[in-house]
């Protein structure tokens, strides 16, 4: 007897991130970091409340290609950069952390 199909489940529909580390691995085992690239100030106790508070929560929010950090959570735990098209959710580019941004 075949097993019976979940409604819920659709296998041919998940999102594969390359892993620079694990190869592609499906959706459900990473987290999003947030915008890649950022650069921590300098002396962030010179800041007053305000730029302190543009550097936590004030990120760019491209449609269209955009640089974030991504962590294998439930594999290999790295932390990478991915660049990824917002608008189709399509990564063009994986990264390790700490190496240039590739060309687009």
């Amino acid at each position: 007897m075949r097993p019976r199909r979940l409604p819920w489940l659709i296998e041919d529909a998940v999102l594969l991130i390359p892993c620079p580390f694990c190869g592609d691995r499906p959706e459900i085992e990473f987290t999003h970091g947030g915008q890649a690239h950022l650069v921590r100030p300098a002396q962030p106790a010179d800041l007053d409340d305000q730029a302190w508070a543009e550097f936590l929560y004030m990120r760019t929010n491209t449609k269209g290609i955009h640089a974030e950090r991504w962590r294998h959570a439930h594999g290999c735990g790295q932390f990478f950069n991915a660049l990824r098209d917002t608008t189709t959710d399509h990564f063009l580019a994986v990264y390790k952390t700490g190496t240039p941004r590739p060309a687009t």
